[in-house]
C-alpha cells in the first residue's frame, strides 16, 4: 500500500487517477506502476570539456551538488577517432567535450568516484565499443567487476549517418560493431545498458515531434532486427535497450510524444517479436533542447528549460538533463550548471509534478495530441519499412531529406515571425549577447598533445603492435571484436590507433550524393 499524499491545501492526492493504469502494457502512462512516487527519474546532467582532470572537477561539483549519475560529453576527435596530436584534430580537442586518447585519461576522468556506485552515460557512437573496453578496463584497475558497472553506452551510429555526421565507417561495418556490443553485455552479464537510441540529435537538427518518434523507432527496430539475426534472444537484448529524447517548448505536445512513443514501442516489440512485457517497456532519457538556447536574452533561457523539463516529467521520463542558460554563448559557467540541476530538484520536490502518476492523463487535448502523434508517426514508419528499414532508408538519404526539409520551414516561419522567439524576432532589446569568458583552449589542447606522445613513449610497444594485428584479423573476418578491443585498450593503445585499424579493414562512409 503507498503512503498517503497530500496537497499543500491538505486535499489527499491519489497514486493515479482514471481508468487505464500505468506500468502495464501498453504503457502509455508510464513503464512503473507508481512512477515518480516510487522514485524520482536520474538527474543526470552532461558534462565534459577540456581534459579529464578539468572534467572530472566538473563531475565531483555535479555529485556534491546532488547530481545522482554522470553523462560524459566527448570532444570531436574521440567521437570521430582520432588522437589529440592527428592533424585533422587542431582546432578541436576538447572543444565540444572532453578529450580521451587512452584508457589512462579516462581513468584520470573518474579518478576518486568508484564505479561501482555511479551510473555512468557515455554519449559516443562510432568508437563506442573503444570508450566501453575502457571504462571496463578502467573498472578492473580500480578492481570493480563489470557485472557491478551500471550505465549506457549511446552506441547510436545510425543517427549519426542521419543528423550529427560523427561516423566513421560504412553502415554495415558500422551496424556489426553495434551488435556485438549487443553481444558482448549479454554474454558478460554485465548490467550497463548497450544502447541508447537516440531521437535527440535529429530534433535537434530541425526534425518534428513526429519525425523524431518515427526515425527514432525505425533505428531502435533495426537494431533488434540485428541482434536477433545474430543469435541474441530478443527477451534478453530488449529490456537493455534505451532511448534519448529531446524535450522543446511546446509543453502539451512533449508530454504526448512521450507517451505515444511508449504505446508504439510496446506494440511494435510484442506485434514483431512476441516479445513479454519487460521487452516493451521505453525506458528514456531527456534532454532540454539545445536548439531552443537563444543567444540573445539568455536569461530567457531559464524559463524555456523549466518548462522543457516540466514536460519530461509530465511525460514520464527515467532520467533528465536540463542545460545551462549561457550554453549559447559558451561552455556552461558552474553557477549555470548548478542552476540547472536546481530546475530539476525544484521541479522534482516543490512542483507537485511527482504526487500522482501521469499528471495529464485524460486531458482531451493531450489523448488527442497523443493519438494523432502516434498515427503520424506510424504512416513515416511504413514508409521506411517499404524501402527496406532504417538502415536502407538512411543509405537513400530518406531521413535526412526530410529533416532538412522541416528544418528549412521552421527557419522560413521564424524569419517571417510566425513562430515566435522571444527576444528574437519580438520583444527584442538592444544591444549585443553579453561575451562569456571561455577556457584557453590552446592550452588544454597543448597539454592533451603532450599527454598522449608521452603515453606512447612509456608503453610496450611490440605488446600494442600484437594486439592492433590481432584486432585487424578479427575485422578482417567474421570473429567478435570486444574482446580484441579491450586487449588493444589495456596494451595502450589510443583511440586514433584502435579507429584507424578498423578503418584499414573496413573502409570509411561516403554520403549519398
Amino acid at each position: 500500500m503507498s503512503e498517503e499524499r497530500r496537497s499543500p491545501s491538505g486535499l489527499p492526492i491519489e497514486e493515479c487517477y482514471g481508468s487505464e493504469a500505468p506500468g502495464v502494457y501498453p504503457f502509455t502512462r508510464g513503464i512503473h506502476p507508481t512512477m515518480y512516487r516510487g522514485r524520482l527519474w536520474t538527474m543526470r546532467q552532461y558534462a565534459g570539456f577540456g581534459t579529464a582532470q578539468e572534467t572530472n572537477r566538473r563531475f565531483r561539483d555535479l555529485l556534491e551538488a546532488g547530481q545522482t549519475g554522470l553523462s560524459v560529453a566527448f570532444d570531436l576527435p574521440t567521437q570521430m577517432g582520432y588522437d589529440s596530436d592527428a592533424p585533422v584534430a587542431e582546432g578541436e580537442v576538447g572543444r565540444a567535450g572532453v578529450a580521451i586518447d587512452t584508457v589512462d585519461d579516462l581513468a584520470v576522468l573518474f579518478e576518486g568516484i568508484p564505479l561501482d556506485r555511479v551510473s555512468t552515460s557515455m554519449t559516443i557512437n562510432s568508437t563506442a565499443a573503444i570508450l566501453l573496453a575502457m571504462y571496463i578496463v578502467v573498472a578492473e584497475e580500480q578492481g570493480v567487476k563489470r557485472e557491478q558497472l551500471r550505465g549506457t553506452v549511446q552506441n547510436d551510429v545510425l543517427k549519426e549517418y542521419i543528423a550529427r555526421g560523427t561516423y566513421i565507417y560504412p553502415v554495415e561495418a558500422s551496424l556489426r560493431l553495434v551488435t556485438d556490443i549487443f553481444r558482448f553485455v549479454v554474454d558478460e552479464g554485465m548490467n550497463f545498458n548497450p544502447i541508447s537510441v537516440s531521437g535527440y540529435h535529429m530534433r535537434e537538427a530541425g526534425a518534428t515531434a513526429v519525425q523524431e518518434v518515427a526515425f527514432t523507432l525505425a533505428d531502435a527496430l533495426e537494431y533488434l532486427d540485428r541482434a536477433v539475426a545474430a543469435g541474441v534472444d530478443v527477451e534478453q537484448i530488449a529490456p537493455r535497450m534505451s532511448f534519448f529524447f529531446a524535450a522543446h517548448n511546446d509543453l502539451f505536445e512533449e508530454v504526448a510524444k512521450f507517451r505515444a512513443a511508449r504505446r508504439m514501442w510496446a506494440a511494435l516489440v510484442r506485434d514483431r517479436y512476441g516479445a513479454g512485457d519487460a521487452s516493451c517497456r521505453l525506458r528514456f532519457h531527456t534532454q532540454t533542447g539545445g536548439s531552443t538556447l537563444t543567444a540573445q536574452q539568455p536569461l530567457n533561457n531559464v524559463v524555456r528549460v523549466a518548462v522543457q523539463a516540466l514536460a519530461a516529467a509530465l511525460g514520464g521520463t527515467q532520467s533528465l538533463h536540463t542545460n545551462s542558460f549561457d550554453e549559447a554563448l559558451a561552455l556552461p559557467s558552474p553557477e549555470a550548471a548548478r542552476l540547472a540541476l536546481r530546475t530539476q530538484q525544484i521541479l522534482a520536490h516543490e512542483s507537485g509534478t511527482a504526487q500522482t502518476v501521469d499528471p495529464l492523463g485524460g486531458s482531451h487535448y493531450v489523448e488527442h495530441l497523443t493519438d494523432e502523434l502516434e498515427r503520424a508517426a506510424r504512416d513515416l514508419l511504413d514508409e521506411i519499412a517499404e524501402l527496406g528499414g532504417a538502415a536502407r532508408a538512411v543509405e537513400r538519404g530518406f531521413m535526412q531529406d526530410a529533416i532538412a526539409r522541416s528544418a528549412y520551414q521552421y527557419q522560413r516561419e521564424v524569419e517571417a515571425g510566425r513562430a515566435v522567439v522571444v527576444g528574437v524576432n519580438r520583444f527584442t532589446e538592444e544591444g549585443e549577447p553579453p561575451r562569456i569568458a571561455e577556457p584557453d583552449y590552446s592550452a588544454l589542447a597543448a597539454r592533451q598533445v603532450t599527454r598522449v606522445r608521452g603515453a606512447r613513449e612509456a608503453r610496450d610497444h611490440a605488446a600494442v603492435r600484437a594486439a592492433l594485428e590481432a584486432l585487424a584479423r578479427a575485422a578482417r573476418g567474421a570473429d567478435p571484436l570486444m574482446a580484441s578491443i579491450i586487449a588493444a585498450v589495456r596494451a595502450r593503445a589510443t583511440v586514433g590507433e584502435i579507429s584507424d585499424t578498423l578503418r584499414e579493414a573496413w573502409g570509411s562512409f561516403r554520403p549519398p550524393a
